[in-house]
């Protein structure tokens, strides 16, 4: 029999799959949620903060895995970026610091505010070589996708916390160009669904159209524009009831890590309703309630693709 040498194992997370994040922002976007509900129904405030403390845990040690196969050769970035999973993933990393950003606030403005300024760098710095990835792919890279609210208007994540910190003017310029972004997705994202559909594996990403208008409208609340919140608030369950009613229509494709765009949209759209209160607190709290269970669900099977060595493979994700 010969002998046959057995193959050198990689190096620990030189294949760290960028699809590991949109489950986390939805983990962020729950404790954020929890934090609200607890103060709309009278629950204990520690809620949202045990959450909060494990999910920031999670995605220190996921961006530090990430960061470790960056460092190892850094065009795995730009590798990441010419597929649709990591344009995804990577974008939701960065929004990550947004959301870390707000769930400091309680506990230190100084340092919600760090945290805040190096998710705009790191923000900026990632839309630079995304920019520069999509131009010098093909055209159909260049194609408007549901990704691109996560990649563009992602910005919006910052207005939570910069009116909070006396950076309302940072919070109003945010809110009017994110504003101005999404509306041109949206109607774009239209025009294509009306001329040629969505392919059922790429349905789940749909999902991601929810994520401006709950956030628009929670940053629209912070800067005391209600009646703006209040018509992101309707649209925001206009968009949810069209996406309910198509549920085995989104996932006739069955699971995939796209499923992580489900997670955000949801958790945030809770968030600005329990905000509002009002007609919305029940609203509100029917989908807190909604996300709990299916939040947590779909971060633990993607979380599970990763430890099983499967995620990366699934979403073509680069090696260092």
């Amino acid at each position: 029999m010969a002998f046959v040498a057995p193959k050198p194992r990689p190096a620990p997370f030189l294949g760290t799959p960028p699809a590991i994040f949109p489950p986390i922002l939805g983990l962020f976007g729950l404790g954020l949620g929890w934090r609200r509900g607890a103060d709309a129904f009278g629950l204990p405030a520690e809620l949202g903060d045990v959450i909060l403390g494990a999910v920031t845990a999670l995605y220190l040690f996921a961006l530090a895995a990430y960061l470790r196969k960056l460092a190892a050769r850094p065009a795995v970035l730009a590798e990441d970026l010419r597929i649709l999973p990591g344009r995804a993933g990577v974008g939701a990393m960065v929004l990550c610091m947004y959301l870390l950003s707000a769930a400091w606030l309680p506990f230190g403005a100084g340092i919600a505010v760090a945290i805040l300024w190096a998710g705009l760098a790191a923000h900026l710095a990632f839309l630079g070589v995304l920019i520069a990835v999509l131009a010098a792919g093909p055209a159909e890279q260049r194609r408007v996708t549901p990704v691109w609210h996560l990649n563009f208007v992602g910005f919006i994540l910052a207005g939570i916390t910069a009116p909070a910190v006396g950076m309302a003017g940072l919070g109003m310029a945010i809110l009017w160009a994110t504003g101005a972004m999404a509306v041109a997705i949206w109607a774009e994202s239209a025009r294509q669904f009306l001329a040629a559909g969505v392919p059922a594996p790429l349905r789940p990403l749909l999902a991601i159209h929810l994520a401006p208008a709950a956030m628009l409208g929670l940053v629209a609340a912070g800067l005391g524009l209600a009646p703006a919140a209040q018509a992101f608030a309707v649209l925001a369950a206009i968009l949810l009831a069209v996406f309910v009613l198509s549920a085995r229509w989104l996932t006739a494709a069955g699971f995939s890590p796209f499923w992580g765009a489900f997670t955000f949209p949801l958790a945030a759209t809770a968030s600005l309703w329990l905000t509002l209160d009002g007609i919305w607190r029940i609203p509100g709290g029917l989908a807190l309630v909604a996300a709990t269970l299916l939040v947590p669900w779909i971060a633990l099977k993607v979380l599970q693709l990763w430890a099983k060595g499967q995620l990366g493979p699934k979403t073509g994700a680069a090696i260092a």
